[in-house]
């Protein structure tokens, strides 16, 4: 059985996209928890993964510490679940916008950061943050009109470039970014999904205990 290493659901959008991969393959794994707050969570991290970061997967002697790399290998473990679209072209483009997200859009992450329990209706993002919003929307809507007609998800089928996009719909949802169309059936279709909703209670359970000073 795997072990996912993770930081806190409310907080670590790292986090959300293996752990959300391991949830629709349905796969058993054990979740380890760091707190990202604490004082030591350096410290901590650093006995785990000497990159000093979060999530990281554990198989055996195998320790995976990027959220990419982990869901490349899950693809590998569970080739019949379709991880990555089938088709050569399809899975091409698939793998480029998993990798813009990857390594991109460092304004939206700045101005928006994860706050999955958050509700911040006055935000106004700046000119490079609504760049980001901009083009990651017109990706949204392209590639559910080309692909509505094959399930719900952007490329029909849920891929790893859902996963990737997971943490935007709940930045989208916290600082109220209006959607519209395609992305905002999107949007919707996502945080409706049974796995995104336990990581939304478990979230929100994380701020109750933290807020109780359990």
């Amino acid at each position: 059985m795997f072990t996912l290493i993770i930081g806190n659901k409310n907080l670590s959008s790292w986090s959300l996209r293996p752990w959300l991969v391991l949830k629709m393959l349905n796969e058993p794994f054990e979740e380890k928890h760091i707190d990202l707050t604490a004082s030591d969570c350096k410290a901590r991290i650093l006995v785990c993964n000497p990159a000093g970061k979060v999530p990281l997967l554990i198989d055996q002697q195998l320790r995976i510490g990027d959220s990419l790399a982990i869901c490349e290998y899950l693809a590998e473990c569970f080739p019949a679940a379709g991880l990555w679209p089938d088709d050569a072209a399809t899975r091409a483009i698939a793998r480029a916008v998993v990798a813009e997200m990857h390594a991109g859009f460092a304004a939206l992450r700045s101005a928006l950061p994860m706050n999955v329990c958050g509700d911040f209706p006055a935000s106004t993002p700046g000119a490079a943050a609504q760049a980001d919003i901009a083009r990651i929307t017109s990706l949204w809507e392209n590639l559910r009109q080309q692909h509505q007609g094959n399930g719900p998800f952007l490329f029909g089928q849920f891929s790893i470039a859902d996963a990737f996009f997971a943490p935007v719909v709940w930045r989208f949802r916290s600082y109220h970014v209006p959607l519209h169309g395609h992305a905002a059936a999107y949007a919707a279709h996502m945080q409706q999904l049974p796995a995104m909703q336990e990581w939304l209670a478990a979230a929100q359970q994380e701020e109750q205990a933290s807020a109780s000073g359990k």
